[in-house]
């Protein structure tokens, strides 16, 4: 999570920022669907969030929605290992490369697999 300026914590909660900019996610099997459906709602009534990102762990594949506009997101997805998350409302970018460094994606193969 990215914040500008100070974070804003709900009912005085440590855990709660009222207050996000960029928000990302790491997706699991078990979340994935809610991540992107309900949450994604949830996080959009945020008057301050402008950006999310969702990664997947099991194959190299981010996708990225920005704010254009009231109630209007625009969509990139990214999925080679030449590409650069790049975000729009902070200062970061990261090659994939670097994001999935040290993920061996063989060994998800292999768990569902019973090895």
């Amino acid at each position: 999570m990215i914040v500008q300026g100070n974070p804003i914590y709900h009912d005085g909660r440590t855990d709660t920022i009222e207050n996000p900019t960029v928000i990302i996610e790491v997706l699991s099997k078990s979340t994935q669907d809610y991540d992107h459906g309900d949450k994604f709602n949830a996080y959009r009534t945020i008057s301050t969030f402008q950006e999310y990102v969702l990664i997947n762990q099991y194959k190299q594949q981010v996708e990225h929605y920005v704010k254009t506009a009231e109630k209007r997101w625009s969509f990139r997805e990214y999925d080679a290992s030449d590409q650069q998350l790049l975000l729009e409302k902070a200062p970061f970018e990261i090659s994939f490369v670097d994001l999935y460094d040290d993920v061996d994606f063989s060994l998800e193969e292999n768990v569902g697999n019973g090895v």
